[in-house]
């Protein structure tokens, strides 16, 4: 069987023989699944030919052939290193949860593993229509996780979550069977091949209401500024394992959709409308700055972090230069790994404090000196400072921005100062000041180290190697952008097809 076909459905099929294991063994035995999809996914890193910028381990079979759908699966460059981000972050999600042992654990450990599963989907999928399906599958485990286990007013958070997310879903179908309808006679059938969509591109007045469904798909998943509604809510409700989740992967599914489908797909309405996204880009990280530095509840301070983080990585693939796409995908990755783990550390907080109000927090350094050191590395990474990985990919999407959008660079630079900030004051508060009375200081424990440490040295290998995602994602995005350079041509009266 192929490898992509067995990291892709493993997690759905351990879940699964869940249902049929007692409940004290069904977490153990999704930490062994997550850990052999991990396994799988190494290997399919070190079998990876950097140098070919073609799809690799590909997977094509009829699926719904009246209909032009394929089961098409394949990995290149872009998708590559968040296959293993998501594997790596679902092993630690889960050996978290197996340790606190939730209530209806077979459920639970199932809804991990159909997320799982569709997370993987949408980053391996090489049909259009199976893109969006995978896509939209991710909705039903979130909304079960945070609905059944959640926090709050998680009733409430849950269904704010869908109308926006569903909305966006929506949107993004109706732009894929468009594009396929309207693709079908200069394709020579119908077809959800991304591939085979690439080579014939509509008319740019098609273009253009299809891109704006696909981006407001998009843009609510990472969640961007104007569309982030749903989020605060969500993030207070979410147990921490899956706010790790969707913070550290689920949102990265939308910058992929952007690079994978939207830009060699629809060039000239990304040409058109690149400023208007740099423009939300520019809001999402000004905006998510300064709402982190005057949260005080530790989630909404990640949370809004990773709004603006993800505003950098949508200004680096809409700066439309190698450099800002090669920034954008190193980012992905990182923020990926740091916004992960602070939600793990911001959960050990929480038991030690009992509360992630930061105003009601201090000292916890006095007795855990390993905790801290393992903070303030995440911490620094979070401020991108200079060594860290998240410098290095900062530093190529603001270059790559500089080069064609000088003065939305400049202000965007800003946010790396805005980020000092808010991350220093997270620190600074929890770790040091005064020990408050009724808190407990002590220090990490062997448990815990399984879930925080191996992403922490994740943090720190790929601050010491950059170049390991830098020297295989390269010329995928360079094929990604290749598009926007050939010449613009008129479309035909009949197809609204490019001839």
């Amino acid at each position: 069987m192929n490898v992509l076909n067995l990291i892709l459905w493993i997690p759905l099929a351990v879940g699964l023989v869940g249902f049929l294991l007692p409940g004290r063994v069904v977490g153990w035995w999704a930490v062994l699944g997550s850990l052999v999809s991990l396994g799988l996914a190494i290997g399919l890193l070190l079998d990876f030919d950097a140098a070919s910028g073609a799809l690799q381990h590909v997977v094509s079979e009829s699926w719904i052939p009246d209909l032009g759908v394929r089961y098409d699966l394949g990995v290149d460059g872009l998708s590559i290193f968040l296959v293993l981000l998501t594997s790596a972050m679902w092993v630690a999600a889960t050996v978290y949860s197996a340790l606190q042992g939730p209530d209806r654990a077979r459920n639970y450990f199932f809804m991990l593993g159909v997320g799982q599963t569709a997370t993987l989907g949408a980053f391996l999928a090489q049909d259009l229509l199976l893109f969006v399906l995978f896509f939209d599958l991710m909705l039903i485990p979130i909304y079960f996780l945070i609905g059944a286990w959640g926090t709050g007013e998680r009733v409430a958070a849950t269904i704010k979550m869908i109308v926006f997310t569903l909305v966006g879903s929506l949107l993004m179908l109706v732009a894929a069977i468009a594009t396929a309808v309207l693709s079908a006679d200069a394709a020579g059938g119908l077809t959800f091949s991304i591939e085979a969509l690439r080579e014939v591109p509509l008319g740019e007045g098609s273009q253009q209401w299809i891109f704006l469904f696909f981006a407001a798909a998009f843009l609510v998943k990472m969640p961007a500024f104007l569309l982030h509604g749903w989020f605060p809510d969500a993030y207070r409700a979410a147990p921490l394992p899956v706010l790790a989740l969707l913070g550290g992967v689920l949102s990265k599914v939308g910058a992929y959709g952007f690079l994978r489908v939207v830009l060699p797909v629809f060039p000239d309405a990304t040409i058109h409308f690149q400023e208007l996204i740099l423009i939300i880009a520019l809001a999402s990280i000004v905006y998510g700055s300064v709402m982190a530095f005057t949260q005080t509840n530790l989630r909404l301070i990640a949370g809004y972090s990773s709004v603006a983080q993800m505003g950098f990585i949508t200004l680096g693939i809409f700066s439309l230069s190698p450099d800002g796409g090669d920034g954008a995908v190193i980012q992905m990755v990182n923020h990926g790994i740091v916004v992960g783990v602070t939600f793990f550390i911001i959960a050990l907080i929480a038991e030690r404090t009992g509360t992630e109000d930061i105003r009601e927090m201090g000292g916890l350094a006095k007795r855990a000196p390993v905790l801290a050191i393992l903070f303030i590395i995440v911490a620094m990474a979070t401020l991108a400072i200079p060594g860290s990985a998240n410098f290095v990919g900062e530093f190529y999407i603001l270059t790559g921005t500089y080069e064609s959008k000088p003065a939305i660079a400049l202000i965007a630079a800003a946010g790396i100062v805005l980020a000092a900030f808010y991350a220093l004051r997270m620190y600074q508060r929890t770790m040091h000041n005064r020990l408050p009375d009724g808190l407990a200081s002590r220090e990490i424990s062997l448990r815990e180290s399984l879930v925080v440490v191996p992403l922490v040295a994740c943090i720190v290998a790929l601050a010491i190697y950059p170049g390991l995602i830098t020297s295989r994602g390269e010329t995928a995005v360079e094929r990604s952008l290749s598009a926007l350079a050939e010449p613009a041509a008129e479309p035909t009266a009949s197809t609204g097809v490019k001839p």
